[in-house]
């Protein structure tokens, strides 16, 4: 089993990375294996909304983009970690999920539906709890498990120093990662206990005009 770590931070080793590497030394524990993305400080662009993927399969916007979609498709489970910027996620990482979603999405990958996920933000004082919100829906459209900790998934500080004495902020995101692989390993037992997946609906998309 395998969980990619997600840093949407501009910077590499800052203090998404810290609260990153912390989870991937506690999943090491449990056997799962990690690999951290880091998604770079080179501009995203945006979504153009062209629905060209649902035909070629893929992203007309040539960046990274395209690359993670088919890296990311053989792992079992998520952890997206941004910093706060300005009270909501980093510049860099919104763009970045949006068009992985979507191009997954429609050119029928559907490579995340019911792998869990989760988010972690780390910030120096406020705007952690509307981020975690603004990352979670992508897990949440995507029908995909959110795995919890045991407060929300937040460390403080503006170094990577001062996030490792947010002690109990890195407890937290080390109970997170006990509880992904717990779910992870529960998934694979149900999956050799001959439980599957419940069998999807065609989508239906409405309006509200009427």
């Amino acid at each position: 089993m395998k969980v990619l770590l997600i840093n949407g931070s501009p910077n590499e080793k800052g203090c998404t990375y810290t609260a990153l590497n912390e989870i991937a030394q506690t999943l090491d524990v449990e056997g799962i294996e990690t690999d951290i993305y880091y998604i770079g400080k080179d501009p995203i662009a945006p979504c153009r909304d062209c629905r060209a993927c649902g035909k070629i399969r893929k992203c007309v916007i040539n960046d990274k983009v395209n690359d993670f979609v088919e890296y990311a498709r053989d792992f079992d489970g998520y952890i997206i970690g941004s910093p706060v910027h300005y009270g909501s996620a980093s510049g860099g990482i919104i763009p970045f999920l949006d068009r992985v979603f979507f191009v997954d999405f429609m050119s029928g990958h559907n490579s995340f539906i019911h792998k869990p996920g989760s988010a972690i933000v780390s910030a120096r004082r406020a705007g952690t709890t509307a981020t975690i919100d603004q990352l979670n829906k992508y897990f949440q459209i995507n029908q995909m498990p959110v795995i919890s900790g045991r407060y929300w998934n937040m460390v403080h500080g503006s170094t990577p120093d001062e996030v490792l004495k947010d002690e109990e902020g890195m407890q937290n995101i080390r109970i997170l990662a006990h509880n992904m692989a717990y779910h992870l390993k529960c998934k694979e037992a149900g999956k050799n206990a001959g439980i599957i997946p419940p069998q999807q609906e065609e989508t239906v998309y409405t309006n509200f005009i009427r």
